[in-house]
């Protein structure tokens, strides 16, 4: 985008009370204008009031965003397509600025966020309250110790609805007592951080209960307990329609502080003030002050954040608004609270409301294996992390846009609730015959032949399909002969429900036995395999009964054979980032697994070469397994739509025979 001139052109998507709000203090404003404004409804875009005198109406979102002299867009559309529109602007390179919450929940967020980093634009969500002078000045006196050490906060928050209730009106699916709850989440997150040292905290547990409103879905009479580090509780009463006041009750060891409208001033005359009441005096202190309109404070500081070059506000970073949603999320998952377009049978589209294919150059490449028809994406995507269908619709779509097309799951995974999410989104998308779908059963303890079919029909049923395009075993069982499982497997080999099929979990021995039994009988061999591979060596198993092939037996096996292998925990669950340091220990498996002299070293050959390289130590450590000499197609599982963009570029490093070898500590130099 070209430099922005002396005032930041605006454009306004939906022309309800909340636009009308920002017009206002946008009108007659140095750094900012609008000079569009857009609605669905022709209707209702020509009642917005004349008296901004705005240039351009748009009977469309789209119209707006095609618009090349608006800069900025301020989103206040109902949540439900807030996510929609703001990845739209992201694409369309306008910078943004979108109402609170910023979308339905934290995997929409996340795909917000995402879009506005791979766009380089500026995003903000508007929450003014963070900018406050006396949110500030609220910080500065707890930090200066006015109420000795903090224990308690106490809320209630309230909206009357009427026909001119911004909050309650915009976001009919979420409900007020979300919507006002969410600034509570917000501030106590702040005040905790006060008390734990930090900018910001999260709740080490959130509790909630409520009751249901008739049929909507939406709680009525909302109670919430939020418990940070160091004691400290929050006490959460928000209703939106009960008419209780609005305030805030930060409670400490030497004395209290009071502030109503803890998230905004008197929207008229701009007043604010607190009161600190010290126990060792009689005569508490308030503290007043006077702002000016707060969407003209919030324009003009975006205006120049993004004349800065700035892509996010120093008082609404994007993790902030990230962690917030997560919290929200728990809230409702502790009052069962759950909106439609997350439930399991939703037919939900793309988050950019477009069919799902390829992006031009997708950056995943694709290879063929012996006896298989499709080829399989380098990378496999694991599905045993995804929380709901919205979780699982982001990522899976990501990773299909940037090539992929291979998915590993098991039956054992969230007890069928993951195949089930991998199931109802490729029935939404209708894209089953261009997928490679791993599907993995017989897990321990029920490791045994007979279990293999029951398993295998319900892992096809929970995925709306008929044939597994790879099936493993996910755990040997040594007492049993490697025929008989092989036999089971042939059944279903030659019904057409399994493509083909291995071992996850066995060694080289148990392989060859299966296969010199298939070989004996004239029948279909093991011809995949999937232990776990990586630089890192798997000091201890990371689940009961793994197996790793990273030793120099199954490497020189590998080589021999060239069978395909599809290693999970390729990254070696994060001790290629700052996660792992030989003095962080606080995640116990981290450390059983890989905590070890020799992968220290390991892992800090990989930081050296991925500074010669100009990539991550996670690209260099998942380079490592993708420039074996055999073919391999490593598992990774990321939980964010980030992981996935910092892991892809692996894919285009190259190492040498003697960079695999320095690497894994078998020479001392690359050359």
């Amino acid at each position: 985008m070209d430099t922005l001139k002396k005032r930041l052109k605006w454009g306004i998507l939906a022309s309800n009370e909340v636009a009308r709000n920002f017009a206002i203090g946008l009108r007659g404003l140095d750094e900012g204008e609008v000079i569009a404004i857009g609605n669905q409804d022709r209707n209702k875009i020509q009642t917005f009031p004349d008296e901004f005198k705005i240039p351009r109406l748009y009977n469309s979102y789209e119209k707006l965003l095609d618009d090349p002299e608006v800069q900025a867009v301020y989103i206040a559309t109902p949540h439900a397509t807030d996510t929609l529109w703001a990845v739209r602007a992201a694409e369309a390179g306008k910078h943004i600025l979108c109402e609170n919450p910023l979308a339905l929940n934290h995997a929409e967020a996340m795909a917000i966020v995402e879009a506005a980093y791979r766009k380089n634009v500026f995003l903000m969500e508007a929450f003014t309250c963070r900018g406050l002078p006396q949110t500030n000045k609220i910080i500065r006196s707890l930090r200066n110790g006015s109420i000795g050490e903090i224990r308690e906060l106490k809320f209630s928050c309230s909206l009357q609805k009427t026909k001119k209730s911004p909050v309650l009106n915009r976001n009919p699916e979420r409900g007020g007592s979300l919507e006002v709850g969410y600034y509570a989440i917000s501030m106590s997150r702040l005040v905790a951080g006060v008390a734990n040292g930090k900018a910001l905290a999260n709740p080490i547990a959130v509790e909630a209960s409520g009751k249901i409103k008739g049929g909507s879905g939406v709680k009525k009479y909302p109670e919430t307990i939020l418990t940070f580090s160091g004691g400290i509780t929050v006490h959460i009463n928000n209703e939106a329609k009960i008419g209780q006041e609005n305030l805030l009750k930060i409670f400490g060891t030497k004395g209290k502080i009071e502030i109503p409208y803890p998230w905004k001033t008197n929207l008229g005359s701009g007043k604010w003030s607190f009161t600190i009441n010290r126990y060792s005096v009689n005569k508490p202190e308030e503290i007043r002050g006077q702002v000016g309109n707060l969407y003209e404070l919030e324009s003009c500081k975006i205006a120049k954040l993004i004349a800065a070059g700035k892509k996010e506000s120093p008082t609404s970073r994007w993790q902030d608004t990230l962690d917030n949603m997560i919290i929200l999320d728990r809230w409702r998952e502790a009052i069962g609270l759950e909106f439609p377009k997350e439930k399991i049978t939703f037919n939900r589209s793309p988050i950019h409301g477009r069919p799902l294919k390829n992006l031009p150059k997708a950056p995943i490449p694709r290879e063929r294996i012996d006896g298989f028809g499709k080829s399989i994406s380098r990378l496999v995507m694991g599905t045993d992390n995804q929380a709901n269908l919205s979780h699982a619709s982001i990522m899976f779509d990501d990773f299909v846009e940037q090539g992929g097309n291979c998915f590993d799951t098991a039956h054992i995974y969230g007890r069928g609730f993951r195949e089930k999410l991998l199931g109802q989104w490729i029935k939404n998308r209708g894209n089953r015959e261009e997928l490679v779908i791993i599907i993995k059963g017989a897990h321990s303890p029920l490791n045994f032949p007979e279990y293999i079919t029951s398993q295998l029909f319900e892992s096809l049923e929970n995925l709306n399909t008929d044939y597994a395009d790879i099936y493993f075993l996910h755990r040997d069982n040594p007492e049993v002969p490697a025929g008989e499982f092989v036999e089971v497997l042939n059944h279903h080999y030659r019904a057409g429900r399994i493509k083909v099929f291995g071992g996850s979990n066995w060694t080289t021995q148990r392989i060859e036995e299966a296969n010199e039994y298939a070989d004996k009988h004239r029948i279909q061999r093991f011809t995949v395999w999937s232990n776990n591979f990586s630089l890192a060596r798997m000091v201890k198993p990371v689940w009961a009964g793994c197996i790793s092939a990273s030793d120099s037996e199954s490497r020189q096996w590998l080589e021999k054979n060239q069978m395909p292998l599809f290693p999970w925990s390729s990254q070696a669950r994060g001790f290629f980032t700052e996660q792992a340091e030989p003095g962080k220990r606080n995640d116990e498996n981290l450390v059983k697994s890989w905590y070890s002299k020799d992968n220290f070293q390991r892992r800090q050959r990989a930081i050296e070469l991925a500074s010669e390289k100009g990539v991550l130590p996670i690209n260099i450590a998942l380079a490592y397994v993708l420039c074996q000499p055999f073919p391999t197609f490593p598992l990774f599982g990321p939980r964010l739509l980030s992981e996935t963009r910092t892991s892809i570029p692996a894919v285009n490093v190259p190492l040498t025979k003697r960079e695999l070898q320095y690497l894994n500590l078998e020479k001392n130099s690359t050359r």
